[in-house]
């Protein structure tokens, strides 16, 4: 069990910028860092990551936590493990107290199977250093041409050509039998006699390509054969387990994303021999989807690190074609998208192992073409004096082009597409204006079922959202109505941050950050755990949040018609009748707030002070109540409790101009 200090250590040490920018390209937003979601699928950043308070949020999955928890949902670390790996990171001596037989006992499913991966591994590389192995297995990686840094680097092994060996040396080594067959490591088949069951091993003879997580942990294998059997697959990949989904992983990935984010480009080839041989010639960023096509998980992967992508394949027919399938998905998803094919004959790695770095390099520079260019001109020489064929051509890439989310983008290539093709602009327009449509109607309707399915809180039958006006439903209304008419916009935050000094006083430090209104609304209330209590304004904010997330800005009339009648009858007296609770009447309800319209950072932060305020007295109240009148009771902690609250309860009094 790791000690406490340790754990303290770690906390202290670790930024949870640094730790995220690992998994995510982070970009400065005001105060904080945004990027894209590394757990659902978006094309505008809603992953934020606050260096000041040291936590982070994803508004699209709702997840969110500080720098372990992030470790622990993206990367299925338990604690223990997620603190393991920060320390290593930060160069933190691990302590450990002696843990129980009991703890020892606990063992979450995914990380048994981890562990299981990573012995077979680590099993599958010493074999490759045994006497059959040597004679087999690396006598074939050396005539593929990789050298001994390569082969280690990438981890590479061998599986012997024996029915059960891994197993047994598993199972030798105390791991379950469970485990070695939920990995798809062992195949288990029941005696139809009721005999012993039959164990081998599903890699049995082939040479092993261990796949990794962005973090470095074995998820799964590809097996390659070593002997001519028709009957057995070239290639074989580990089966789908709790730790191993082939369309959620890239081959290569936690080598090559430092250098992808470096270079801002990931080169995508299609199998495991591509990705090392270009590795070892030096082009480092490239990955593999393991000859299949992308998918839009696999495309996530990549977008955490880079907006550019160039594909590589084969010269020939087949490789041409190739070239055009699935890439919509990527265009789909905002990224530009390059094509290079090699000379007819050649693929990545025979045309790696044939030059140098600088030759593969400008090689790649100068022959990827943008992907709309290169399947206008594809299509075009296919179709060439063939009307109807040129017509489905014109139809398949205007459907391309339909799937950029960038307006001038597609105009660019709607004109440049017209001219390669030697058509109209206006014909090519027209069919664009209909793909998007029927797009944009697809894409609303899914938005809508995905609303009607998610389970919030009902709005309360007898509740009149527009009457209740005690001190915290006004603030809270005031927030949802900062929403409705200036959550999009950006404005500068002169705000203050607060730590206690070494004799118990509240030091400040003041500091003016640039951000967007529903961000900072969003961040304060989530690193205060603040929550609406109105049932009507807890219903409605999620909501806003997500359009604002979605298009950018909130459209009062559209937003309407997919409210309910309560909802919107609310909206509409908080947007219409702007004057029902004037600012100035706040101070009826002790709550004071500046009155300047135009200044909307103050008048924000002011009710999220309030708020925090509110807050702090309910807590008081709680304590007092809490204190027991008996004078040999111990009550010390809660009247220490209270003198703390006390503090932040006249600091904030302070912030408000008002002594309390």
């Amino acid at each position: 069990m790791i000690a406490r200090t340790t754990v303290d250590a770690v906390f202290d040490t670790a930024r949870v910028e640094e730790v995220i920018g690992d998994f995510v390209q982070l970009k400065k937003s005001g105060s904080n860092y945004k990027g894209l979601s590394p757990f659902s699928e978006e094309r505008t950043p809603s992953f934020m990551v606050s260096p000041v308070k040291q936590i982070w949020k994803d508004f699209s999955s709702g997840k969110g936590g500080n720098v372990v928890t992030f470790l622990m949902e993206h990367e299925h670390f338990t604690f223990p493990e997620a603190i393991k790996w920060l320390a290593k990171k930060y160069g933190i001596e691990i302590e450990e107290t002696q843990q129980t037989d009991e703890e020892k006992q606990v063992q979450d499913e995914k990380e048994s199977m981890f562990l299981v991966s990573k012995f077979a591994s680590e099993w599958f590389e010493k074999q490759l250093k045994t006497e059959d192995g040597r004679a087999i297995a690396y006598s074939y990686f050396k005539e593929r041409g990789f050298t001994d840094d390569t082969i280690n680097y990438f981890k590479l092994g061998y599986n012997p050509d024996v029915w059960s060996a891994f197993t047994d040396a598993a199972i030798k080594a105390g791991y379950k039998l469970e485990f070695l067959e939920k990995t798809g490591l062992t195949i288990v088949k029941e005696s139809i006699n009721g005999g012993e069951q039959k164990k081998f091993d599903r890699f049995k003879g082939r040479v092993m390509f261990p796949i990794r997580s962005m973090s470095g942990r074995v998820l799964g294998f590809g097996g390659r054969i070593l002997v001519n059997d028709k009957k057995a697959a070239k290639y074989l990949n580990s089966p789908q387990s709790p730790i191993y989904d082939k369309s959620k992983v890239l081959y290569g990935i936690y080598e090559a994303k430092q250098t992808i984010a470096k270079e801002d480009v990931c080169y995508l080839v299609e199998g495991y021999t591509d990705v090392i041989q270009l590795y070892q010639a030096g082009i480092k960023n490239v990955v593999s989807s393991s000859g299949t096509a992308l998918t839009k998980e696999q495309i996530r992967l990549i977008q955490r690190l880079t907006k550019n992508i160039t594909v590589l394949y084969d010269g020939d027919a087949a490789g041409l074609r190739a070239a055009i399938r699935g890439t919509d998905l990527i265009l789909e998803a905002g990224m530009n998208v390059r094509v290079c094919t090699f000379p007819e004959g050649e693929d990545p790695d025979s045309f790696a192992k044939k030059h140098t770095t600088q030759e593969i390099q400008e090689f790649l520079d100068s022959n990827a073409v943008d992907f709309i260019r290169f399947k206008s001109n594809l299509l075009k020489n296919e179709a060439a004096g063939d009307p109807i064929k040129k017509a489905e051509m014109i139809r398949d890439i205007v459907s391309s082009i339909s799937k950029i989310p960038d307006a001038i983008s597609r105009e660019i290539y709607v004109r440049e597409s017209a001219a390669i093709l030697e058509i109209g602009e206006d014909v090519l327009f027209s069919s664009l204006a209909q793909n998007r449509n029927a797009s944009v109607k697809e894409e609303r309707k899914k938005q809508i079922r995905e609303q009607q399915q998610q389970t919030l809180q009902k709005v309360s039958d007898k509740q009149s959202p527009s009457l209740s006006v005690n001190r915290r439903e006004i603030l809270e209304q005031a927030l949802i109505k900062a929403l409705l008419l200036y959550g999009d916009r950006t404005v500068v935050f002169n705000d203050e941050y607060f730590q206690e000094s070494e004799d118990g006083e509240l030091e400040t430090e003041k500091i003016s950050v640039e951000n967007v209104v529903y961000e900072k609304v969003y961040m304060e209330l989530q690193s205060d755990e603040m929550e609406f209590s109105n049932p009507a304004f807890k219903h409605l904010y999620p909501k806003l949040i997500d359009i604002l997330l979605l298009e950018g800005r909130i459209d009062v009339n559209t937003i309407m018609t997919e409210l309910s009648d309560e909802e919107a009858q609310m909206v509409a007296d908080l947007v219409m009748d702007d004057d029902k609770y004037q600012l100035h009447k706040w101070d009826e309800h002790q709550i004071f707030v500046k009155t300047k319209e135009d200044t909307i950072a103050p008048h924000v932060l002011d009710t999220i002070l309030n708020l925090r305020r509110l807050m702090i007295e309910e807590k008081i109240k709680a304590l007092y109540n809490s204190i027991s009148p008996d004078p040999t009771s111990d009550n010390a902690s809660a009247l220490e409790e209270v003198m703390e609250y006390n503090k932040l309860h006249k600091y904030i009094g302070n912030r408000l101009n008002r002594v309390i």
